[in-house]
């Protein structure tokens, strides 16, 4: 498969040393020149492109930068970026880093967010884990106690094309319903940063509550959380 990825952080250049590993056709971008990631450009075989280029580069697109960021982009990314190509959210709102964003705030679910500014139907997933888990627990199918991934998406073709990679990875992909169900595997909610099977993860989901956590949250005056980044 060919897949752009935009962000080169701790998700992000996981993201591309596992799939260049799988075999897939990678390109990446980061917030500067394509010249700064010539580093994991040589490790991976991924090409380092512009984000504008990484949102062309094919079948799929991963947006993997801080939440703060995402108004940052082109406004343009996805421009004449054929509808059947699938686009990735694998991001975390945390108000000690991107600051307030008013709209979370005021109870948009944080992919619902991404959606907007990006103009483009997202599906949710790589939000919940550990990168270093990501990098380093990945079981072939059907292993006992496989650590599981949520996936939530509206686009039910997009959101199987993403649950395969997740298997591929190496975790058993768990179906998180519709966006609009995304804040169950948000910060703060049973899911987030702990490993679980995929009944665990089921569990989890059905016990979480839609009721942001203050130290998940911003103050009028900006962040006051120092809650741990996954």
């Amino acid at each position: 498969m060919k897949i752009g990825i935009i962000g080169a952080g701790e998700i992000g250049g996981t993201l591309t040393r596992r799939f260049t590993a799988l075999g897939h056709d990678v390109s990446v971008a980061n917030s500067r020149d394509p010249e700064t990631l010539a580093d994991l450009s040589r490790e991976t075989g991924a090409k380092a492109v512009t984000a504008r280029d990484a949102a062309r580069a094919g079948e799929l697109v991963v947006v993997t930068i801080p939440e703060g960021k995402i108004p940052n982009l082109p406004k343009d990314l996805f421009a004449d970026v054929p509808d059947d190509v699938v686009v990735v959210d694998t991001g975390n709102y945390y108000p000690q880093r991107d600051g307030r964003i008013a709209g979370i705030e005021d109870g948009m679910i944080e992919s619902r967010w991404v959606a907007t500014q990006l103009g483009r139907s997202v599906v949710k997933a790589f939000n919940t884990m550990n990168y270093k888990h990501l990098l380093e627990k990945g079981r072939p199918k059907g292993t006992p106690g496989r650590i599981a991934l949520p996936v939530a998406g509206e686009d039910q073709r997009a959101k199987q094309v993403v649950m395969q990679l997740v298997d591929e990875l190496g975790f058993d992909p768990v179906d998180d319903g519709g966006l609009d169900d995304s804040w169950r595997q948000q910060p703060g909610t049973p899911v987030y940063d702990i490993d679980r099977d995929a009944a665990g993860v089921r569990r989890a989901l059905m016990e979480a509550s839609p009721k942001r956590q203050p130290e998940w949250r911003a103050t009028v005056n900006g962040p006051v959380s120092s809650a741990r980044i996954a």
